[in-house]
């Protein structure tokens, strides 16, 4: 680690913006003992709309700048990398990496009864169907929404507005009768209230975030973790400081905020 960021037995977490900051917090629940350093690549947000292919050289970027630093291990906190590049990263990676899907399909599993199962997320995320046939391999019946609006209700403090409860009302209403609802973008935890009022009481939400954090959390269970409360260390490809108005929203960031250049952050690819 550099002298700006001493942190030991880190893991990595990465998302196109402040939306993993829900995963970040989640793990840091867990893991409270644990350093961790996340990465907003705000300078090329959003990943939803991007070519697949795109979004693959973004994660491949910044996979190798994260296991450049030394981290143990690395968590994929964006649903649209998830989809489509994290076969690519556990090839590449010499630690072991998480994405947000497979734990929120397990957790849908686990808690459908009537084996019918929907998911809301990003154009991106939906348009890959990685959640769809993952739970239609599993024999559930799925029905899937891209909610593309919520991202930005999200980020302007809207959670409990009229405009919010709208715009789930438009997005979920031709839902066939489920019992579960992966919530598949990582923003959309912060509308968990509204979401629940629109399908009722006999669905079950599912935080992806929440899912990934008690995967996360068990693999590295027993490993050597520090005394004090674990540290943070936060790089943004964007402008640091609409990085972190935005992440108030989110709630908050705690410990350091450094630019990182994408520039900088396509110099740190490893030639493989």
């Amino acid at each position: 680690m550099s002298s700006k960021n001493p942190l030991s037995r880190a893991i990595g977490v990465f998302d196109s913006g402040v939306g993993g900051l829900t995963v970040l917090q989640a793990l840091r629940r867990r893991m409270p003992r644990r350093d961790f350093v996340y990465l907003g690549d705000t300078a090329r947000v959003p990943y939803g709309r991007k070519p697949p292919e795109m979004v693959v050289e973004f994660a491949v970027e910044i996979a190798d700048f994260l296991c450049g630093m030394g981290v143990e291990g690395l968590v994929v906190a964006c649903n649209t990398a998830s989809a489509v590049a994290l076969p690519a990263l556990v090839e590449r990676c010499p630690v072991p990496a998480w994405g947000v899907i497979d734990p929120g399909v397990e957790a849908a599993a686990r808690v459908t009864r009537s084996g019918s199962v929907g998911v809301i997320g990003t154009k991106g995320t939906i348009a890959s169907r990685a959640y769809q046939r993952r739970l239609e391999a599993c024999g559930f019946r799925v029905w899937a929404q891209a909610c593309p609006m919520l991202v930005h209700v999200v980020e302007e403090g809207l959670v409990d507005s009229p405009e919010a409860r709208l715009l789930v009302r438009q997005y979920l209403s031709g839902r066939p009768d489920m019992d579960a609802l992966i919530l598949g973008c990582t923003h959309y935890p912060l509308l968990r209230e509204v979401l629940q009022d629109a399908v009722g009481p006999g669905v079950t939400l599912v935080d992806s975030a929440e899912a990934t954090a008690e995967v996360v959390s068990k693999a590295f269970a027993g490993a050597p973790q520090g005394e004090a409360q674990g540290q943070v260390v936060h790089f943004v490809t964007g402008d640091p400081v609409a990085f972190a108005h935005t992440a108030k929203v989110i709630g908050g960031v705690e410990g350091e905020i450094i630019p990182l250049p994408v520039t900088e952050l396509a110099a740190a690819r490893s030639p493989r």
